[in-house]
């Protein structure tokens, strides 16, 4: 059994008030060619369809066109609602669509649905379980004993695992959205006060292999058949460094799975750079490289650069980010209360608030120009 597990798909996100839309679109069409290269039995997307609960017209356009050209190629689709989404409207039409072998999660209620594939080792069954909170199921599970103790998230995934039906001598995959003890974060989710969303691996134990999103870092955690996709694109420069890939996962006789990843190349990468605004308008410094990356510029210059983004982004078309390195921001100098000094000139006062402010003492240009404000000052 072939399955093809992603998550976080994020689609309408907008990253530094850049639109990730067409980026999707093309990440989306790569992941197609996968897809029909590899020839899964089904396809897993395990939450965070959507960026917002209320998804932009294009957005929904874009997911739409997806799941309707899987469904095209007869390839079952099973998928969850995130935390970003709206559960009520991931789970809108699911009865139709699971005709066409598209079964969304239902609003969690306090049972799961679940769908059965056959191989040659027998059946899989695919569980799904949207991302919930505490409060989502103690309403679900009102008037059962002890439900009104569930006050973590530990607790109320194990009570809506507790209340699935697994038939644990058959292999059984679980979709989940939820934040697993141990895994690595990136700056583009979302995370709660004093880690209250965590739970253990340990809930998930019944499972051969789990499915999960909502960590946007592609991982295992605690063992090889818990594991995180990841994101298919970039959405933080946390994440600038990292190879994002589909999981492909398959199912032999009942026991630990083989996974392995296939890589993805964007249709524009995430970089970081940093050097002088020389170096970095210099032609043989980007002349190899895709200027029409999602950069994050750190400049180390002593002297800001007036207007640099406006510069930088002649060169650098999608500039996100532009951040100094240099004396001044490096040393966060406190900038002291009032004391009784020696009387000292109006230019003696500025000069000692500017290395203050700037780490560093004013050169020659920067002093002859504001002993000429202070004279224009003192005239009027």
């Amino acid at each position: 059994m072939k399955l093809i597990h992603l998550s976080d798909l994020h689609l309408g996100k907008r990253v530094n008030e850049f639109s990730m839309v067409e980026d999707q679109k093309y990440i989306l069409n790569e992941i197609l060619k996968i897809i029909d290269q590899e020839s899964p039995d089904g396809i897993l997307l395990a939450g965070d369809l959507y960026d917002r609960p209320v998804p932009s017209a294009e957005a929904v356009q874009l997911f739409d066109s997806f799941l309707t050209r899987l469904a095209q190629r007869k390839i079952p689709v099973f998928a969850i609602s995130g935390n970003h989404d709206s559960a009520e409207r991931i789970a809108f039409g699911s009865h139709i669509m699971s005709d066409s072998g598209i079964c969304m999660s239902p609003v969690y209620d306090g049972k799961t649905a679940k769908y059965c594939l056959k191989d040659s080792y027998g059946e899989v069954w695919i569980h799904l379980l949207p991302f919930i909170r505490p409060a989502t199921v103690r309403h679900a599970l009102e008037g059962e004993e002890d439900v009104e103790d569930i006050r973590t998230y530990q607790e109320a995934v194990l009570a809506a695992v507790k209340h699935m039906e697994i038939d644990r001598s058959q292999r059984n995959v679980l979709l989940a959205h939820q934040f697993v003890v141990g895994a690595m974060q990136c700056d583009s989710e979302e995370i709660s006060v004093g880690g209250i969303d965590q739970i253990e691996a340990e809930v998930f134990r019944d499972f051969d292999y789990v499915a999960l999103g909502h960590i946007h870092s592609p991982q295992n955690v605690g063992s090889p058949k818990i594991r995180y996709c990841g994101t298919p694109l970039k959405y933080s420069f946390s994440e600038a460094g990292q190879q994002k890939s589909v999981s492909v996962v398959e199912l032999g006789e009942k026991g630990s799975p083989d996974v392995r990843e296939i890589p993805l190349t964007p249709l524009r990468d995430m970089r970081k750079l940093k050097g002088t605004y020389m170096e970095l308008t210099s032609q043989s410094n980007y002349k190899d490289t895709n200027t029409d990356d999602y950069v994050q510029i750190t400049l180390t210059d002593e002297e800001d650069i007036v207007d640099g983004m406006q510069k930088l982004r002649t060169i650098y078309p999608n500039l996100m980010r532009l951040d100094y390195d240099n004396r001044r921001t490096r040393e966060n100098q406190e900038i002291a209360g009032t004391e009784r000094t020696t009387q000292k000139s109006e230019m003696e006062y500025f000069e000692e608030f500017f290395e203050l402010q700037n780490n560093q003492p004013m050169n020659e240009e920067q002093r002859k120009f504001s002993e000429e404000l202070i004279r224009k000052l003192q005239e009027v």
